[in-house]
Parts: C-alpha cells; structure tokens; sequence
C-alpha cells in the first residue's frame, strides 16, 4: 500500500514539474516573440528602405554549425525627432555548439570599411544609415563570416538588465569623469578607482568611458569584459530562476531578427558555455591596424585578407585550460573585472594609441 501511495505521490509531482515547465516555456517563448521585431514594426523601419537593406537576407542558422550574433549598443533617443541612431559598442558574439568555446569580437569603431552600396566610411556609420541590417551586412562581409543575427540594446535597455540581475560586483580600474552639455547630466560619468557595486547607472558609465589617452581600445576591452561579467553573473542559480523577470524587464529595449523559436536554442546555448574560457579580441588586432587620415580624417584599417585569416585562425584555436585569477602579496585579486578579475583578453593593450574616437 505504501509503495502504491508513494508512486501517485511521484506521479503527482511529475505531473506538475511538466506542467510549470510547459508554462515556462511558453512564458519564455512569448518574451521572446516580443522581442522579435520586424522591420514594419522596427523603430529603425526608416532606414529600412535602403536598398542594401531591402535586398539583405542574411544567412539561417541550422543549429549546429556555429552562430555569430553582432550586438548593438547604442543612442537611439533622437530617431522620434530625426537624428540618425548612434551606435556606441559594436561586439560580434560567435559561439561553436559543438565545443561551447564563444568569441567575443569587439570592433573599434573608427575603423574604415566598405558600407555596402554607400562606399568605404568608419564601419560605426552603418548602423546610422541603414539600421542593424546594414550594420549586420557590412560587419559580416569586413570579417567574412556568416552573422545570422543581431541584437540592438539601447543606453536604458542596458541600465534595466543590469539592475535585472542585482548589479555586478565589479572592479573600476581607474577614475574616470566625463560630462557632455550634449548629453546631460543624466549620461555624466563620474567614477572612482576600487571594488564596488555597479548598478546600471554606473555600469553604462563604466561601459561608455572613452576619454583618456586610449581612448575606444580601452573601451572596447572594458565592454568585452563588462559582458562576461553579466553572463557569469546571469549563469548563476538565483539570476536562472529570474530569468524570465530578466526579459520581460528588458524587453522593451531590445529589437533583434532573431525567431522566438531561435532564440530559445540560443538561450539554452548560452547556459552551456564556461565564461571562463571566452575568448576576447579586439578588432583590428593591434598587429594588422594602422592609423592613417583620409578626408583629414583620423581612421583605422587593416588589410582585409589579413583580418580574415586571423579570425579563422583565432576559431580554429583550441580554448586553453582554466587558470587561478592572479592574486597580489597580500592574497588578493590584482586585476580589474568582476570579482577583481579581468576576463582574458587575446589582443591586451600593450601599444600605446592616439585618441582616434569621433
């Protein structure tokens, strides 16, 4: 009698584990299909009527080869009165299912591609003339790969999925002020050196500090790191049960190509890959840029061909084993990142630049 009463109790309680498992799901997929815009819907569907635009249909992914996504961060308060969008992080996010190894892919944006069907500009100017499409089309034909998708992240979208997931404990390298009359107080940046809790206020200003003598090869790096740091910190326990209350907190502020169906997949990729072996790269290496002028114009370029064996080649490279974080005399960590750690990084800042960035 008991086994019997025990075996309804466990009957019961699979029962209901399906069933919140389909109601997630179906939570999860009708998120997901909010956050799927078209073009008609698009607040970028302006620019949509670009030819390259118009024409593009960016390659499907199959679910087992690899998938690079381009993400976008950027200004768009100024479209509802007619200023062109401002792309501000441009970060393709390749990512190998098989292996679970992810790049993340952070171009410098001063550097002087072909837009298509618009002729050779600095590469961030795609995004203001024809949207992520054309932003999506020129990235994947500079680099050579395939990108599936894109997502585009607005300055509040990134505040809102910071404080999503509680904020990130974080170590801030330096000082670092910054105040535009342009942007107003709101978009101040005022931080000081140390360990801290960044809310997403104060993580946007991290992300978006530009002004010293490195000026976007610093930044690029802090943003490759930055993003780690939320993966891991979105990979917890506690921040997987919120996930649902993630998306739906940052929704609003994301448009993407990507199908809720897609999505999903992706979603359960990204709980399977380690942060701690992404491999981070910015783009141009420091060993193909060059800094010339055109137009009198400070720009970056790099041989083509020679960009496009490097990434192959930097997928191609196997991901190497974990190692402790350093630690000063004192036990402690001595580099910048979340938890005092800085995520690894395959092209450090080791040359000296000029400020470059518009």
């Amino acid at each position: 009698m008991k086994k019997r009463k025990w075996k309804w109790i466990l009957i019961s309680l699979l029962i209901v584990l399906i069933g919140l498992g389909s109601a997630l799901t179906y939570y999860l997929y009708s998120v997901a299909a909010d956050i799927h815009t078209s073009k008609e819907n698009s607040r970028f569907k302006d620019l949509y009527q670009d030819d390259e635009v118009q024409q593009y249909e960016p390659e499907v992914w199959e679910g087992t080869e690899r998938v690079n996504i381009l993400l976008l961060g950027g200004d768009s308060r100024g479209i509802e009165n007619g200023e062109p969008p401002r792309s501000d992080t441009m970060i393709v996010v390749s990512v190998d299912p098989v292996s679970k190894q992810v790049h993340l892919l952070s171009i410098l944006r001063d550097t002087w591609v072909d837009i298509p069907g618009h002729g050779q500009s600095r590469i961030n100017s795609a995004f203001a003339t024809g949207g992520p499409y054309l932003a999506q089309k020129a990235v994947s034909e500079w680099l050579g790969i395939p990108i599936q998708y894109h997502i585009f992240v607005d300055f509040e979208g990134f505040i809102a999925l910071v404080d999503a997931v509680g904020g990130i404990d974080y170590y801030v390298e330096k000082d670092m002020y910054y105040s535009s009359r342009a942007d107003g107080p709101a978009y101040t940046i005022n931080l000081k050196e140390g360990y801290q809790h960044l809310d997403g206020q104060k993580a946007l200003q991290y992300v978006r500090f530009r002004h010293d003598a490195m000026s976007d090869y610093a930044r690029t790096e802090r943003q490759r790191n930055f993003l780690t740091a939320i993966a891991d910190k979105v990979q917890s326990t506690s921040s997987i049960m919120k996930f649902p209350s993630i998306l739906n907190n940052v929704k609003k502020h994301i448009e993407t190509n990507i199908t809720p169906n897609n999505l999903l997949k992706l979603g359960n990729l990204a709980f399977d890959v380690r942060t701690s072996q992404v491999a981070s790269l910015q783009l141009p290496p420091f060993e193909l840029l060059q800094e010339v002028s055109i137009g009198g114009a400070s720009v970056l370029t790099a041989d083509q061909a020679q960009l496009q064996q490097f990434i192959q080649e930097s997928f191609a490279k196997q991901p190497e084993p974990e190692q402790p974080a350093p630690t000063d005399a004192e036990g402690t960590h001595s580099s910048s990142g979340a938890d005092g750690q800085t995520g690894e990084s395959s092209s450090s800042l080791t040359e000296p630049a000029s400020d470059s960035a518009s």
